[in-house]
């Protein structure tokens, strides 16, 4: 039973983007997550309140920030900016991070938005806080269960 104990963890994913930052959330039983919301950000920077209150909420034990790669695997700027939000998480959260690679998160999450209405024509929101889902799935997918 402790094992199990142990194994449960509520883990917070966060789509870095500079004008927004998608967050899903996911645990550990069943290795499935769910779009939560989307912050603004300027370039970049979101608003700490925000994030804070949506970390108090959950109360995660792990923060997945998806890692932006170029297609073939090399380090993107857009990565290195990524890396440095998930620093500043730690930092001000004080909670352990990963990264996971997010290559084709948005294109998949358009995809979905895509599949459910019929119709190409549909507003963005949203999607940043679906590929954090997608990429929390993605995340969880690559660990042993």
């Amino acid at each position: 039973m402790p094992d199990q104990q142990r194994s449960a963890q509520t883990i917070l994913c966060f789509d870095f983007g500079t004008k927004t930052i998608g967050i899903a959330v996911g645990q550990t039983v069943t290795a499935t997550a769910n779009a939560l919301t989307e912050l603004k950000a300027k370039d970049g920077t979101p608003d700490w309140l925000a994030v804070k209150k949506v970390i108090d909420e959950w109360q995660p034990d792990l923060l997945v920030v998806g890692l932006p790669l170029n297609m073939d695997g090399s380090q993107s700027e857009l990565g290195l900016r990524a890396d440095k939000f998930a620093r500043r998480l730690h930092g001000r959260f004080g909670l352990p991070y990963e990264m996971a690679d997010e290559r084709l998160s948005s294109f998949e999450a358009k995809g979905e938005i895509i599949a459910a209405s019929g119709s190409r024509n549909f507003k963005q929101n949203g999607i940043d806080s679906l590929a954090a889902k997608i990429i929390l799935e993605g995340w969880f997918a690559s660990r042993p269960r």
